[in-house]
């Protein structure tokens, strides 16, 4: 059985991971594809990893180098329970080679634990680059000894299981739960945003438990903060113990719960692993089908409700792609309610800045949300080995693409819109300048649009076997990342001293006139594509 279950592994790793294609490829073009996924996944890990020892050298400057252990803890348990949950469903259950999968000679645990396995060395390079980092913080502030090294690389290995496990649980109870109900693809989208916005808003909630009547001090703060999530949640706990008083029993408390509870959580979902996985992959009909008059539309259009129907179709692709809409949504709502002052005091945690400072970076501030993933980024890929039915009818490619971007377009500019509005008037900003942001939202959104689709054709990917290799590991999603929020954190950081000096009116008719050139010079690069 369980070398049934690591040939299955080396399989699901080896075919999703481009290794074969730099192998056996004789195409440069499509290894080249690889290394520069690769090059730009690197990217994010180096950046990543420059954050956390930035991290650690800032606790040793307040003298809480010792909080480096509990937060190292914290940053692989929430990034891989966030990444396994976004991945469950889609990895775990409804994954595409599920027919082919179930009909070879393996239990069904044995595939929802290899899927299990398979998700965990997917996540494993972000834990290492968290891990690692801090590791090398670690050492360099406390000057630990070698038990710390060892124990440190073999716990961090394990630490993410735990997470891991009870982001798989919840991702299966929603896909339970949906399963049982004729319109389950919307419970499931609803569920899964319910969760990907707790996480997003536990930040704040740890900082409202922990900052009693607005204690000014932030060391104390910290080292309370840092003290109870030490004591609570169990893994990190076990985690800080075992590296910072050199617990044995701690480590393996931690080592033997993550083994057990692998093996008590997976033959339970064994059990009912077909049954679920039969009902999210089961289609439904309308038994009050009328036949109705055909509408018509131009083919830019009529693409552009395809992909609407492929995106409300898809609950990972509506989850991945649509949370900064969603998110604009909320904080538009919560602008209504709540003062803006309190809202920018909360963010920036006291840091000396006004509505009047921040009011020249509001349109960067909104596409901050909006532009953060476009589904021009994938939607070509989506495609999938059908492109070439695509490409075989008698259409205008361009049309196609077009089609494709003016769907993200109708997609992001009614919050775009709707945002800049509510804080237009919560901020009191004038009419010539809410007018002025809103043909920059207009020109940002059609640069969102525009960059994404070019980063897609020129990493298309149509040999996938799940649309989370597209979707959320795509070479053109990671570098419409790396290029788009570079670029929005630059200009939402440079925009509010240089209104100081020319004006907020005559800088954003600069950042207008900039980003109609960009969106002119994508445009060019969209059309000029050989496709």
């Amino acid at each position: 059985m369980k070398s049934r279950s690591l040939i299955l592994l080396k399989n699901l790793l080896r075919s999703t991971s481009g290794i074969n294609v730099l192998r056996y490829e004789k195409d440069s073009k499509k290894k080249n594809r690889v290394i520069g996924g690769y090059a730009g996944v690197f990217v994010l890990y180096a950046m990543l990893m420059a954050y956390c020892i930035l991290t650690v050298i800032g606790y040793k400057q307040i003298g809480i180098a010792e909080a480096s252990v509990v937060m190292c803890g914290v940053l692989i348990s929430v990034t891989t329970f966030i990444f396994t949950f976004l991945k469950t469903n889609g990895y775990l259950f409804a994954f595409k080679d599920y027919d082919m999968l179930m009909a070879l000679p393996f239990k069904p645990s044995e595939v929802a634990g290899t899927k299990f396995l398979y998700m965990y060395f997917k996540n494993l390079p972000w834990v290492i680059s968290i891990s690692l980092s801090m590791m090398i913080g670690y050492m360099i502030t406390v000057k630990a000894t070698f038990y710390v090294f060892m124990m440190w690389i073999i716990l961090s290995l394990l630490l993410p299981v735990i997470p891991m496990i009870i982001a798989s649980a919840i991702g299966a109870l929603i896909a339970a739960a949906g399963s049982k109900f004729r319109h389950k693809q919307l419970i499931q989208i609803i569920l899964t945003f319910a969760v990907i916005f707790l996480a997003f808003a536990s930040r704040f909630i740890i900082e409202s438990i922990f900052k009693e009547n607005k204690v000014a001090d932030v060391l104390t703060q910290m080292s309370a903060t840092t003290g109870l999530i030490s004591k609570y949640v169990v893994t990190v706990s076990w985690f800080n113990k075992a590296i910072s008083e050199t617990d044995i029993l701690a480590a393996l408390l931690l080592a033997v719960s993550s083994v057990l509870l692998f093996i008590l959580v997976f033959s339970i979902v064994g059990r009912s692993y077909r049954k679920i996985n039969s009902s999210l992959m089961a289609g439904t009909s309308k038994k009050n089908f009328k036949m109705t008059s055909q509408k018509k539309m131009s083919l830019i259009n009529t693409i552009a409700y395809k992909e609407f129907k492929r995106f409300t179709g898809s609950t990972l692709y509506i989850t991945n792609m649509g949370t900064g809409e969603v998110l604009t949504l909320i904080a538009t709502i919560a602008l209504l309610f709540v003062d803006p002052d309190v809202i920018i005091e909360g963010l920036t945690n006291g840091a000396p800045l006004t509505k009047a400072m921040l009011m020249p970076s509001i349109p960067f501030i909104i596409y901050f949300l909006v532009g953060m993933m476009p589904t021009t980024a994938a939607s070509v890929s989506l495609e999938g080995k059908n492109w070439w039915i695509i490409k075989s009818l008698p259409i205008n490619m361009k049309d196609v693409i077009l089609g494709k971007v003016a769907f993200n377009m109708y997609l992001s500019l009614p919050f775009m819109v709707i945002a800049t509005i509510v804080m237009s008037i919560r901020f009191r900003v004038g009419m010539i300048s809410t007018i002025l942001f809103l043909i920059l939202g207009i020109a940002l959104c059609g640069f969102s649009s525009l960059l994404g689709m070019v980063m897609n054709l020129a990493h298309p990917s149509f040999e996938w076997e799940n649309e989370i290799d597209v979707i959320k590991k795509g070479a053109s999603v990671g570098l419409y990342m790396l290029i788009n929020m570079t670029l929005t954190c630059i200009l939402v950081v440079a925009v509010v001293p240089l209104a100081g000096l020319i004006g907020s009116v005559n800088i954003s008719c600069i950042m207008i006139l900039f980003f109609a050139l960009l969106d002119f010079i994508c445009y060019k690069l969209i059309v000029n594509k050989k496709l």
